[in-house]
């Protein structure tokens, strides 16, 4: 599975962006599917996830109310709206595949429970 993020870019704090992943000729059905973030000299953490029905969906404290993950019901894009940026979300942004088979409710928030990883996308936010 490959994964293709939309560009991030240069804004200011305040601002939105919204990144979308796709995987070219391909779907997401049976994918639990996350969004993670480096910041530099950072570890990889997991800011977003949702379950392949869409119904659950996972955000830490530091994003919670500010981000927001979807997908669209043909499941061939993942969304991540970021509204409200500041400059300590500036990072490089990927999204991430996992397969959950019939495990239409799962989510995983770590690493290492994922199959497929995008390149990245850099999203700096100026203050």
């Amino acid at each position: 599975v490959q994964l293709q993020a939309s560009e991030g870019g240069l804004v200011q704090a305040g601002d939105s962006v919204k990144l979308s992943c796709t995987t070219p000729g391909g779907t997401f059905n049976k994918y639990t599917m996350g969004w993670f973030r480096r910041r530099a000299g950072g570890k990889s953490e997991c800011v977003a996830a949702i379950s392949w029905s869409g119904e659950n969906t996972y955000y830490p404290d530091s994003v919670k109310g500010r981000f927001t993950i979807s997908r669209d019901i043909a499941a061939t894009t993942v969304y991540l709206q970021m509204n409200n940026l500041s400059p300590e979300d500036t990072a490089l942004y990927f999204c991430a595949a996992a397969r959950v088979g019939d495990q239409s409710t799962f989510y995983y928030t770590q690493m290492s429970e994922y199959d497929y990883f995008g390149r990245g996308t850099q999203v700096t936010v100026s203050s």
